[in-house]
């Protein structure tokens, strides 16, 4: 369903309510508590490493490169929720979506859903799917070992997780799903080199889905009782790629 140095040298602690002295101001000196400056920089270096770590969660996906397919150039791009949110909204409302995703209705819906998202620590990040420079789905590739699933499957450290909905109904029923999970499920396994296992749990109802993920190299695993739906566990081991 997208990811600065944060390190700051801290020289000054400004106080509230003073503003900024100019020539023509009276200024007066503060004289902070000993150890604040040093508190402060505690607190931000803290917040520089919290940042770092939630950057590296999914090996910065903003950068993984545009590459061939057997259908054309395809490309994951991190959503901009001020610009893709009329789009993944149409999306969300067409009913074959809507029957497994549960984001149908105004656009604060999606909204909400997608901003989350982006404003989380780097779990889980949303994108649009863009083939041959045209958006055609909607993906979030997330961190299945940080997520609640992990609660009901056996997870291993950095599972990765990939929820798919292809947008257009003309870009449905024409084996695209397949195609381009199984480049997807690789570009995973190639970018993030921790990753062992890339994951997915589809509606077990929601036959073409689990349909295409089985044509991309997955494999069944088990069925899940999940608190919002009865699932299949299906899993593309990296051992077996060049297999399956």
């Amino acid at each position: 369903m997208p990811p600065t140095d944060t390190g700051a040298d801290v020289r000054t602690a400004p106080v509230a309510g003073l503003g900024t002295a100019t020539d023509n101001e009276e200024t007066l000196e503060l004289r902070l508590p000993v150890g604040f400056l040093n508190n402060a920089a505690d607190v931000q270096s803290s917040a520089a490493r919290r940042a770092s770590f939630a950057e590296d969660l999914l090996d910065h996906i903003d950068t993984w490169a545009t590459a061939a397919t057997p259908v054309g150039a395809f490309r994951l791009v991190p959503v901009d929720v001020d610009r893709d949110l009329p789009l993944v909204t149409r999306w969300m409302n067409d009913p074959s979506v809507a029957a497994y995703w549960d984001l149908a209705g105004p656009g604060a819906v999606t909204e909400e859903h997608l901003r989350r998202q982006r404003a989380g620590d780097g779990r889980s990040v949303p994108c649009l799917g863009v083939l041959e420079g045209t958006p055609m789905s909607y993906w979030e590739i997330y961190r299945a070992d940080l997520d609640p699933l992990a609660r009901h499957y056996s997870a291993r450290p950095h599972d990765t997780g990939i929820h798919l909905l292809i947008g257009g109904a003309t870009d449905r029923g024409r084996g695209l799903g397949g195609v381009l999970l199984r480049f997807v499920a690789d570009l995973v396994l190639d970018r993030r080199p921790a990753c062992a296992r890339v994951v997915a749990e589809p509606d077990l109802r929601n036959i073409p889905s689990i349909a295409a993920f089985l044509t991309a190299g997955f494999r069944y695993a088990a069925e899940l009782e999940l608190p919002t739906k009865r699932a299949a566990l299906l899993i593309r081991d990296r051992s077996l790629r060049h297999l399956l």
